[in-house]
Parts: structure tokens; C-alpha cells; sequence
């Protein structure tokens, strides 16, 4: 499994793949195939760091608003020279301590989770990969299992092809024979008769069904 990853990743060296799960083109794949536990335990993982990182970035634009705020009302409160407004002042500088921690926490945060994206993605690339290969391994038999059938039956027709002219040429000749023996009024009376058995017999076994 190593070496077979080492293969894949040199094969990806220098090329940018999009995230599969935000890609309409990968979705519609599995239109064509079954996604297995395997691979939705991949892209369950990935839109789970993909959420975290879309919260982290609305919270801390979030919280990156209350703390301009809090600054603002500082310089407003410095103006007053009272004890309440000092008392304020202080209350903001730790919010806007306590606002500079989670902007920290969450910046951390925020530096790891591209690199853990991307690794969950490659993941769910080569388990995508894993699969497609299967299924056209799959298909690709299947097509050799048809072709073959489609060559032999091809052999088939073109012998009953055959059969059926050899049996026509040996009627026609059979005709021509007796008329040559019989002559033609002869064979007409056999053909008349002939006709007239067969739609009997086909009436009898109809009131037979009946």
C-alpha cells in the first residue's frame, strides 16, 4: 500500500485537485456507480473540516467586529474623564483581551485545517480513483464477454446464412427435377393437394385447442 501511495503521490506532483465535494462533475460519478461505506466515511471527514472551517471563518469575522467596536467605545470613553467610563475602558480591555485569545486559538486553527483538507481530499481522490478502476475493470470484461458473443453468434448467422441458401438451391433444384420427370401439370396437382392436407391438418388442430 505504501509504495502504491508514493506512485499516486508523484503522480499528483505540481497538480491541483479541486476539492471533490464542492465539484458537481464528482458528484454526478456516483450516478454511474454505488459510493461504498469506505468512501462516504471520506467525504463525511472532508465536509466535516470543511464546516469547521467555514464556522471558524464566520466567528472570527465575528468576533474581529466586536472587538473594533469595544476599541471604538474605548477612544469614546476616553474623552470623559469620570470613574464609570474608566471602569468601562477596563471591562472592554478584557473583552478585547479575551477577543485577541480566540482570535489566536482560532487562527492556529485555521493555519492547520487547509493542510488537513487537503489530506482528507487526496483520501477521497484515491478511494474515487480505487473505484472508477474497478467498475471499468468491470465493464471492460463485460465488453470482451459481449464482443466474444457478438463474434460467435456473427459465425452462427453467417453458417445458417449459408444452411438456408443450400436449402433453398436443393428446393429449387428438387423443383426443377420434377418438373423435368412429372412435368409441370403433374407437380401443380401434387402442390394443390399438398396445400390442401397442410390447411386441413392446421384447422383440425385448431378445433383440437379450441
Amino acid at each position: 500500500m505504501a509504495n502504491k501511495d508514493d506512485t499516486y503521490k508523484k503522480a499528483l506532483t505540481g497538480k491541483k485537485v479541486p476539492v471533490l465535494t464542492l465539484d458537481n462533475k464528482w458528484h454526478r460519478l456516483f450516478t454511474m456507480m454505488e459510493p461504498d461505506k469506505e468512501l462516504k466515511r471520506l467525504e463525511e471527514n472532508l465536509n466535516s473540516l470543511l464546516k469547521l472551517q467555514g464556522k471558524m471563518n464566520t466567528e472570527s469575522k465575528s468576533i474581529k467586529k466586536i472587538k473594533k467596536k469595544l476599541m471604538d467605545e474605548i477612544v469614546q470613553l476616553m474623552e470623559r474623564n469620570d470613574s464609570a467610563a474608566e471602569k468601562k475602558i477596563e471591562e472592554n480591555k478584557r473583552l478585547i483581551e479575551e477577543c485577541n485569545e480566540k482570535l489566536e486559538e482560532y487562527q492556529d486553527k485555521l493555519l492547520d485545517i487547509p493542510k488537513e483538507i487537503d489530506q482528507a481530499n487526496y483520501a477521497l481522490m484515491i478511494r474515487t480513483m480505487e473505484m472508477c478502476y474497478e467498475v471499468l475493470k468491470i465493464n471492460e470484461k463485460e465488453i470482451d464477454e459481449i464482443g466474444q458473443w457478438i463474434t460467435e453468434t456473427r459465425i452462427e448467422l453467417k453458417k445458417n446464412i449459408i444452411r438456408k441458401q443450400e436449402k433453398e438451391f436443393k428446393n429449387y433444384e428438387l423443383y426443377s427435377f420434377m418438373h423435368d420427370i412429372f412435368g409441370a401439370d403433374v407437380v401443380e396437382i401434387f402442390d394443390v393437394n399438398q396445400n390442401q392436407i397442410e390447411s386441413i391438418s392446421q384447422k383440425i388442430e385448431k378445433l383440437r385447442n379450441s
